[in-house]
């Protein structure tokens, strides 16, 4: 856990908090957990209707490609959850100007969902967001999260359920951290004294390889569920095979080369010291989403 600034008690909070992201991963976690609190929240979203969000939160139509969209979404609002867009390449066009104008409208505290490792990769366009916020009038917590255990039951869901993880990690360990402790620690900062001008690495309890990986699925699942280790260029060609974009795919590649080079192993207690008991371990979201994973 690292931290700049003044981490006291923060001053009083009059306004709505603004979830970006608020039908994801993350940040529909965050949205519950703040209704859940009696926060007033306005959830975010591209397209509200129909979206689902929790019944007390206010929805709103919010782009960051679309300023339009901004004024209306930030109307009130005095704290931000900022989630950034898988979409937003071009950061300093749509993120980073949005930042400016929550600042100009009263936002008084951002808490930006970041990855692991940020820090110390000023390339990234996570850190670009995270020192834009440093730089301006409000403050900042940094969610600087591992890779998200719901991975599983997204993006390699199919794989698992005819029996095998296709992923090119080799021996390497990552430290799997549930999408549902991130969202509660995002929650937890926006509410309580404590949080301001930190920047908190977010894993769960355990680094495992792949291989471990599969031994718990096997196990939670009662099924054989085996390791695969292809090749970066295999990989590749498999996942554009099955309709990936070539940039999806590469960013794949690059996430599990990471983990192949033993840079995603680091276990912290952070999550463990905001939320006050253990994070969620592998065993416990397999046996948590095991209908997800039943076969086709």
């Amino acid at each position: 856990m690292t931290g700049t600034g003044s981490a006291g008690a923060a001053p009083g909070t009059d306004g709505s908090v603004l979830v970006t992201g608020a039908t994801g991963t993350v940040g529909s976690v965050v949205a519950a957990e703040l209704v859940q609190r009696g926060e007033p929240v306005v959830a975010a979203s591209r397209d509200p209707v129909g979206a689902d969000l929790p019944a007390n939160a206010e929805p709103t139509t919010f782009d960051f490609d679309r300023p339009e969209t901004w004024g209306r979404a930030l109307e009130g609002i005095d704290r931000l959850f900022l989630v950034r867009p898988p979409t937003a390449t071009r950061v300093g066009e749509s993120v980073l100007p949005f930042l400016d104008a929550a600042e100009r409208t009263g936002v008084d505290h951002v808490v930006v969902l970041s990855v692991l490792g940020a820090g110390n990769n000023p390339l990234l366009p996570h850190r670009r967001i995270e020192a834009h916020v440093e730089a301006s009038s409000m403050a900042h917590t940094h969610l600087r999260a591992s890779f998200f255990m719901q991975n599983f039951a997204e993006v390699h869901r199919d794989d698992v359920r005819e029996g095998r993880i296709v992923v090119p990690a080799g021996d390497g360990e990552t430290s799997f951290v549930d999408a549902r402790d991130v969202g509660e620690v995002g929650a937890l900062a926006l509410v309580e004294p404590g949080h301001r001008g930190r920047a908190y690495d977010l894993t769960g309890p355990a680094a495992l390889n792949y291989r471990e990986v599969a031994r718990v699925f096997s196990a939670v699942l009662d099924r054989p569920v085996t390791y695969a280790d292809p090749s970066l260029l295999a990989f590749l060609r498999r996942e554009l095979g099955r309709g990936r974009s070539l940039g999806f795919a590469v960013t794949m590649a690059g996430i599990y080369t990471t983990a192949r080079l033993g840079l995603a192993g680091r276990v912290t207690d952070d999550a463990e010291r905001v939320l006050g008991r253990p994070p969620r371990d592998l065993t416990t979201f397999v046996a948590d989403h095991a209908d997800l994973f039943e076969p086709a």
